[in-house]
């Protein structure tokens, strides 16, 4: 036979290759389309000038050629005029493009040729994502990311691996697009610009091209993707036709034409066709698929940018009054912003979908008749089930998340307050309450899985259904001829490409749900309330008469801000003179007529302010908790909504930190020093902290100087803190401060004002956690020498009255109205009576002298103070910080260098433990039925094979036979079998996909109640050393994965790897030579797993990691709004936003990128499969006859190893990711409880104990672990029933650590504690901790109803209830409340101030009604005079009682009966306070004195 390149063996001489390749025309007329396909994209657009001349010379020779081929009549049934036509118009880009480079580069003709430069982003040796720069062929199979994957298996990724991204891609390029489309509708539409509608139209406007590009590669590649199906036909109906006709041929000018038909019916051309076909479908795939997730990417980062400018407007009324809390703006940053780019990814299947449906349609049309259309009605039919499942599914959905958050809420909250939960014994309250709202998480996740499963099941059944229906009807309506098969497996591939329509929809339509909702949150966000409106128009309004010197300050954009920036020249002259209240000059900040409320519609919070603050002096701002003085620092900083009235702040010439101008010339240098000291240095009373080092929260971003740095670390008393730091001053401070005791967190906020710049200072009571040696010395050295000696304007917000001297202007608040203003004097002269109380408040004799007496003692105080480092505490500390380092250390998720680390191998062990908490009986239902279910699918298929290959061997028998009265082919039998088959597989595909969900929900449940569990009963130790974030993410993000994304995982993953296996099988049955290519194909597919798994994986924890900066950094802000707003510091919060959201974003697109890389590799090794079994089946045809139906079997499997082959690999790189989170929940699940077990029985313990109160304390030493040394050494005491006894000591004496041992809350290792006669080692933890009370320094509150944080274990009536909040002085403020008892306490109590949260939690403690009552510094953030009132009645209410005060402020304790000084752990004193003030050198004697 005469070797032929194309066409038939018959009558092929004129093409045969006998004489060389050369002389066969056709032949070389193919090949020359290869390099010229090539050399376009590889070296496109820079083109050698030479080639111009061989371009032109080709398009001109080709184009002859194709003119004569015209003129005789040649047309395109013709193969060679197809070719030429090809050649003409590929060498005529060529030419165009050439020349077009000649023209804009200026080459060869012009004189001056034009630089040539890389762009701007390759110029910056950072930019390492070239996805935009590389040339066509590069940017479609991303050769470019095999030297980064490379890299990545060699060392771990990280941020400086990826580097920057290119700046096309920045949020902020992003941002101005969006926010100029946004501008353009705001201008189409005045009116309701921040609707829905509108914010869809800019986001199309901004980001709707590179879409309409995603679309047309997404419909070219579903059209390409029809090449699999019609080329089975073809391939099949070859082998399977032996005698085929000869195809009559051309001569035309001497030359043998082919017909395009008759080169298209040859097998092997079909079969490189196809594999042509196929790669260019999976290219033109990943293109569509990467421009959308790039889009979506870019669409996220401008948004967030959006909403972090819109947060730095936001007005405090919407976070204080618990419109809008720090969660939902995290929702919408963290959620939202990922629907609305998961929505953009999936947005090209909108149109690309009903494309596909229709071809496909059609195409059935052609091959089945009717038939087809009866397949289509039951996919249209079950169409609308499915839109209802996904409809359902995403409700579901949504139901769970809510559930979610609000388990999240209670378990935040109980790990935030976990050391209440443990001295009040309300542990079970708490837990009872997660587990309740579990449960009703837990029903919402059954219905989620039942409909996942469903949707799953439809998918898989849909097909099935499909095929069953239409093959059944087309036996037996159709003749046998039309039976063949070749139309069954064409058929067969078509309903398989339909399945990813139907697939899709549900997917589609739960993100266009999700992203409507989204977008509506996003509009309601949008148009919420902005801070400043007031002060503009204000502004505007003083500016019109231009009379006053001391006018407010236009604003630029909707911002309170700018009128408390200050003008220096102005000011610089006010300093340089004597400073005297009675001028108008010298004022700093003015408030005339002022109304100020948090809500529009609300009563004024303040009332008629009428005030003036002296520039350059000590204003203090005193008053009793709850009258509005932290208010007033917020309003004067324009926090509040204004009702009337107006602020003015010293400034007649803005300054260059405001936008506006300042001419140069007028500058000095002391103008520029000062400028820079614009805005307000704001300490708020609750200490806001950055998740940074202490270094950097004190700095707070200003120019480090060493010596100012140094004496505000000396005047906040914070160098014996920082040495007991692991790094010093270069330790991480955890979020909110988490690893910080509570004085420590105030002093480093204050220590942040103090160090500020700025000719303005307000500080919100920063002495309410400090004991009174800390509060001296800063208030000497801080305040008073740092601050006014500086001539800087001081706000001192405080209740510390004995201070008042200090003050050169008292501003006396009562409820929300100027009680009185003025120094010192003037009040003792005009208000004789407020005057005397203070001074009974202050107990003071003489002023003067006492101010003499704190300054002298101040000295020796303070050295001692310094010199003081108690060895337990240090001890505890660093070994706090050395197990946090280890827990964080050993943690996947919460430290990125070990994970990045850790990444060997795949983590079999956590995946064992997962499959072992389904039980027995689940796991084995599960594998077996998935091997079932696939066996019986390949059975169905080969079924079918057998079926249409016996109907075409019996069409062919009667012809040969001439037998027109033989009986016709019986499709009865295998139309049984076939059917029951089907039926199999249908239920076995419910089977499945319920028993994958089914073991989702039991090891959810069951790994959730086990963490629970275990971390409640966890010793209080275990809190201290993890971090509260570490402990939460175990419960949101790992709780999450096991909950929804596992089973959809596993599901996924044992489908995928399944289907691959059996198609493999089943090709290596009909063709055993293919199992020779396999081997080579299997070692490249090993090595690019092995290879994309550990980048994956490196750059998925990369992806989650610069994420939760990200976040943070938006939590951190809203806490913090007011504090950045003083300090003006926005520009520099959204710099770091800014350079948060572009690491998250650049990770975000490597991993898309080697996702695309993974997906084009493996895709391309499945289109190898498909060309080496269709060359296979055709050659083994010829040697040895196969049956045409297996042919057709093995081609349609070898279709889907191309489809599923990379979802195998990603899968498994998913699953191995997201078996980490069972892997970190494993390692909690090993924390050892507390021993709540007693050696007492409950019959043994009186039920009344203790009724007396007396305590035996003997040679007790306790320590925090068994590892550190003691904090409290043999200690020795004897306490009376119903006494008062008063604690006092250093920090860090061991004063808390004594109330603690009290719970057995710390180590007891030797000696006792015997209460009415019990050891309190014997008896249940539960039983101790819940017969005594406790309130703590911290108040803490939980959300819900004021009643529940009164009485959770709703054991009490409502007037004991009412009596308690009287005794603790709050029954006149509940009572206003709507509600009374029932009235709404929001998250941590943020709706009432930090005093009256205190109060709370005293009333808490009195409801106890316990017998021994112990108070740990509770009344450290209540003013003096309600703290009087509460003594007064603790000794009254509670005269039967024994009363432990651990106190904060020594006057406090002079009335006890008895008085324990302590000392590192030891008792220094134990007498009765009388006895100790008589003697001389007392230390409780020089505490009295210094608290004076």
């Amino acid at each position: 036979m005469a070797l032929a390149f194309c066409g038939n063996e018959n009558n092929s001489a004129a093409y045969n290759v006998d004489n060389g390749v050369l002389n066969n025309g056709c032949f070389v007329d193919a090949l020359n389309v290869v390099p010229h396909v090539f050399l376009l994209f590889i070296t496109f657009p820079i083109l050698f000038i030479a080639l111009l001349f061989y371009w032109t010379l080709a398009f001109i020779t080709k184009t002859i050629k194709f003119v004569k081929f015209c003129d005789n009549n040649i047309g395109f049934s013709q193969l060679r005029f197809c070719l030429t036509g090809l050649l003409v118009i590929l060498y005529g880009m060529l030419l165009a493009v050439e020349i077009n480079v000649i023209r804009v580069r200026r080459y060869v003709f012009f004189k001056n040729p034009k630089e040539v430069k890389p762009p701007e982003d390759l110029q910056d040796l950072g930019v390492r994502f070239l996805q935009p720069f590389v040339n066509l062929l590069s940017k479609g199979t991303y050769w470019w990311m095999n030297t980064f994957i490379k890299t990545a298996h060699k060392k771990p990724i990280d941020m400086k691996t990826i580097g920057k991204l290119p700046i096309a891609m920045r949020a902020l390029t992003n941002y101005v697009r969006l926010n100029e489309a946004f501008e353009a509708q705001k201008n189409k539409r005045s009116q309701y610009p921040q609707g829905s509608k509108s914010i869809w139209r800019a986001l199309c406007s901004a980001f709707g091209k590179p879409l309409i590009l995603s679309s047309t590669f997404r419909i070219l590649a579903d059209l390409l993707g029809f090449a699999g199906p019609l080329c089975i036909f073809g391939i099949v109906h070859h082998v399977g036709n032996r005698n085929r006709p000869s195809h009559s041929q051309i001569n035309v000018l001497g030359v043998f034409f082919i017909s395009s038909e008759e080169f298209l019916s040859n097998a092997y051309v079909l079969a490189v066709l196809l594999f042509f076909a196929l790669l260019l479908q999976r290219t033109f795939l990943q293109a569509s698929y990467y421009v959308a997730i790039e889009t979506g990417i870019n669409l996220r980062g401008a948004i967030q940018t959006k909403i972090y400018n819109k947060i730095m407007q936001l007005s405090t009324s919407n976070m204080s009054m618990g419109e809008m809390t720090a969660g939902q703006i995290c929702n919408l940053v963290a959620i939202d912003t990922n629907q609305l780019m998961w929505f953009f990814f999936l947005c090209p299947n909108l149109w690309a979908m009903p494309v596909q449906i229709i071809v496909g349609v059609l195409l059935l049309y052609y091959l089945l008749g009717i038939s087809a259309l009866i397949g289509a009605v039951v996919i249209i039919v079950l169409a609308p089930v499915q839109y209802f499942v996904a409809t359902k599914l995403s409700q579901a959905q949504r139901s769970t998340l809510e559930y979610s958050n609000e388990r999240l809420k209670k378990t935040n909250e109980m790990l935030r307050g976990i050391k209440l939960l443990k001295l009040y014994a309300w542990e079970h309250i708490f837990h009872s309450s997660v587990e309740e709202t579990r449960l009703k998480e837990m029903t919402s996740l059954k219905a989620f899985a039942l409909y996942t499963s469903i949707s799953i099941f439809m998918n898989a059944a849909i097909p099935i259904a499909a095929v069953l229906t239409t093959f059944v009807v087309h036996a037996h309506l159709t003749k046998d001829d039309d039976f063949s098969p070749q139309v069954a497996f064409a058929s067969l591939s078509l309903f398989h490409i339909l399945v990813t329509p139907l697939f899709l929809l549900s997917s589609v339509v739960r993100s266009t749900v999700k992203a409507l909702v989204s977008v509506q949150k996003l509009s309601e966000f949008l148009a919420s309330e902005e801070i400043g409106e007031e002060h503009d128009k204000c502004s505007e309004q003083r500016n019109a008469g231009n009379h006053s010197k001391y006018q407010a300050v236009p604003l630029k954009v909707v911002n309170r801000k700018r009128p408390a920036r200050e003008d220096w020249n102005n000011y610089s002259s006010c300093m340089r003179r004597p400073v005297n209240i009675t001028e108008g000059d010298d004022f700093c900040v003015k408030i005339t007529n002022g109304f100020f409320t948090w809500t529009p519609e609300g009563a004024p919070a303040l009332s008629n302010i009428d005030i003036q603050i002296p520039q350059g002096q000590l204003t203090m701002i005193v008053g009793q908790v709850g009258c509005g003085k932290s208010s007033l620092l917020l309003a004067t900083l324009g926090e509040m909504q204004k009702i009337s009235g107006n602020i003015f702040w010293n400034s007649s010439i803005p300054d260059s930190e405001t936008g506006e101008d300042v001419s140069p010339e007028k500058e000095t240098a002391v103008d520029v020093e000062f400028r820079r000291r614009g805005s307000v240095a704001y300490a708020s009373q609750k200490p806001w902290l950055l998740n940074a080092t202490v270094e950097e929260n004190i700095t707070f971003e200003s120019p480090f100087n060493k010596q100012r740095y140094k004496a505000v670390i000396d005047a906040c008393s914070l160098q014996p803190d920082i040495d007991i730091l692991p790094h010093g001053d270069q330790t991480q401070i955890g979020e909110r401060g988490i690893n910080l005791s509570g004085g420590q967190r105030q002093r480093i906020s204050v220590a942040r004002a103090l160090y500020q710049q700025t000719s303005v200072v307000f500080l919100d009571d920063p002495f309410s956690a400090l004991d009174i040696h800390l509060s001296d010395h800063l208030m000497q050295e801080g305040i008073l020498k740092m601050l006014r000696e500086d001539k800087r304007t001081i706000i001192l917000v405080t209740h510390k009255l004995q201070y008042l001297p200090h003050a050169d202007w008292i501003i006396a608040m009562k409820d929300g109205t100027i009680q009185r203003e003025g120094t010192l004097k003037d009040i003792q002269k005009s208000e004789t009576e407020l005057f005397e109380h203070w001074k009974t408040l202050m107990n003071r004799q003489d002023q003067d002298l006492e101010k003499e007496t704190i300054i002298e003692r101040k000295t020796v105080l303070e050295r001692k103070n310094h010199r003081r480092t108690t060895c337990s505490r240090e001890a505890l500390l660093n070994d706090d910080e050395e197990d946090e380092e280890e827990i964080t250390e050993s943690d996947d998720e919460d430290n990125l260098s070990s994970v990045l680390h850790q990444r060997a191998k795949m983590p079999w062990r956590a995946c064992g433990k997962y499959l072992s908490s389904a039980g027995i009986l689940l796991l084995p239902l599960l594998v077996f039925s998935q091997l079932l279910k696939h066996t019986v699918m390949v059975a169905i298929d080969y079924c079918l094979a057998k079926w249409t290959s016996a109907a075409i061997s019996a069409m062919i028998t009667e012809k040969q036979k001439n037998c027109t009265a033989c009986q016709n082919f019986d499709h009865a039998y295998y139309s049984k079998v076939f059917s029951i088959l089907c039926c199999i597989g249908i239920i076995l595909c419910l089977v499945t996909s319920i028993a994958v969900e089914w073991t989702g929900l039991k090891v959810a449940k069951k790994l959730h109640s086990a963490l629970l569990n275990k971390i409640i009963l966890a010793p209080m130790r275990f809190f201290e050393t993890t971090p509260l974030g570490s402990i939460l993410n175990r419960f949101s993000a790992d709780c999450n994965t096991i909950d929804q994304h596992i089973p959809a995982t596993l599901e996924c993953l044992s489908r995928s790897t399944l289907l691959c296996v059996s198609a493999l099988a089943v090709i290596s049955y009909v063709t055993p030579m293919f199992l020779v290519a396999l081997v080579p194909l299997a070692i490249i597919c090993y090595f690019i797993q092995k290879y994309f798994r550990v980048a994956s994986r490196d750059l998925q924890q990369l992806d989650d990691s610069t994420q939760l900066p990200l976040l943070s950094h938006f939590s951190e802000t809203v806490e913090g709004l007011t504090t950045i707003r003083a300090f003006r510091y926005e520009a520099r919060f959204r710099q770091k936003l800014l350079e948060y959201t572009d690491s998250n974003n650049i990770a975000s697109l490597f991993l898309t990128a080697a996702n695309r890389w993974l997906e084009v590799r493996m895709e391309y090794i499945g289109a190898c499969v498909v060309l080496i079994a269709a060359v296979t089946s055709i050659t083994n045809y010829w040697k040895d006859p196969l049956s045409s139906g297996l042919v057709g079997l093995g081609l349609t499997y070898a279709l889907m190893v191309s489809n599923y082959l990379n979802w195998m690999v990603r899968n498994l790189a998913d699953m191995e990711i997201q078996l980490g989170a069972v892997k970190r929940i494993n390692g909690l699940l090993k924390t050892e409880a507390e021993k709540y077990e007693g050696l007492l029985s409950p019959s043994q313990i009186p039920q009344n104990w203790p009724d007396r109160g007396e305590i035996q304390i003997q040679n007790l030493s306790v320590r925090y672990d068994s590892n550190l040394k003691p904090v409290l050494k043999h200690v020795n005491a004897h306490l009376s029933p119903g006494q008062k006894i008063g604690i006092c000591g250093r920090t860090g004496s061991g004063k808390s650590s004594f109330s603690l041992a009290f719970f057995r809350m710390v180590d007891t290792f030797e000696g006792r504690i015997i209460i009415d006669g019990i050891d309190i080692a014997k008896l249940p933890l539960q039983t101790l901790r819940s017969r005594l009370s406790i309130i703590l320094q911290d108040p803490i509150l939980f959300s819900g109803t004021i009643r529940f944080n009164l009485d959770p274990e709703k054991k009490c009536t409502d007037s004991v209830l009412w009596e308690a909040l009287e005794i603790a002085q709050l029954k006149h403020v509940v009572k206003a409340l709507p509600g009374g008892l029932d009235a709404i306490v929001t998250e941590g109590g943020e709706n009432f101030s930090q005093g009256q949260r205190q109060l709370f939690c005293l009333a808490r403690a009195f409801v106890r009604k316990t017998s021994i009552f112990i108070m740990d510094e509770a009344t450290a953030s209540i003013d003096m005079a309600t703290e009087n009132i509460l003594q007064k009645v603790v000794m009254t209410a509670f005269a039967d009682r024994t009363v432990v005060t651990i106190a904060h402020r020594v006057h406090t304790i002079l009335n006890a009966d008895l008085v324990i000084v302590m000392k590192r752990g030891v008792i220094l004193e134990y007498d009765k306070p009388e006895v100790l003030l008589e003697q001389e050198d007392s230390v409780f004697a020089s505490f009295v004195q210094a608290d004076k």
